[in-house]
């Protein structure tokens, strides 16, 4: 018997897009706020999840054909390599740096190296929790 699911899948698209939204605001937020990497990271993997919930999963690969375990490597390797930066400079391991730059309509914008290495976290973030839910999967 095929199940309609024609309203969570609606209700979903919807629901994806604010849940993505959440996930930008708390990835840049966390430079002075609570947020950051991490926390932007597991919002933005409870969307990808809640895909893998309304659609199938062979749907949602279609959609978003990207293996989550690349981007898992890439997110580490982002970190690692922000660390790294700072020693070849000379300053210790994970040692920030950062300028402030005049941009037009936004005004003066501040820049650091703090903002890699925060995304290379969410990146990490999500390529772990989405492989570890589609390795749960897969034993179902």
């Amino acid at each position: 018997m095929k199940i309609n699911d024609v309203i969570l899948q609606t209700i979903t698209r919807v629901v994806v897009f604010i849940i993505l939204t959440l996930a930008i605001y708390l990835f840049f937020s966390g430079h002075y706020d609570p947020g950051g990497g991490f926390i932007g990271g597991l919002v933005l993997a409870s969307a990808i999840v809640l895909l893998f919930l309304a659609f199938d999963i062979e749907t949602v690969r279609i959609g978003i054909p990207i293996n989550f375990r690349v981007v898992a490597a890439i997110g580490a390797f982002i970190v690692v390599a922000t660390g790294i930066g700072a020693t070849v400079f000379g300053t210790p391991f994970l040692n920030q740096a950062f300028k402030t730059f005049n941009i037009p309509f936004f005004g003066e914008v501040e820049l650091s190296t703090v903002t890699l290495f925060e995304a290379g976290v969410a990146l990490a973030v999500v390529g772990v929790v989405v492989t570890i839910i589609l390795s749960i999967s897969k034993d179902g």
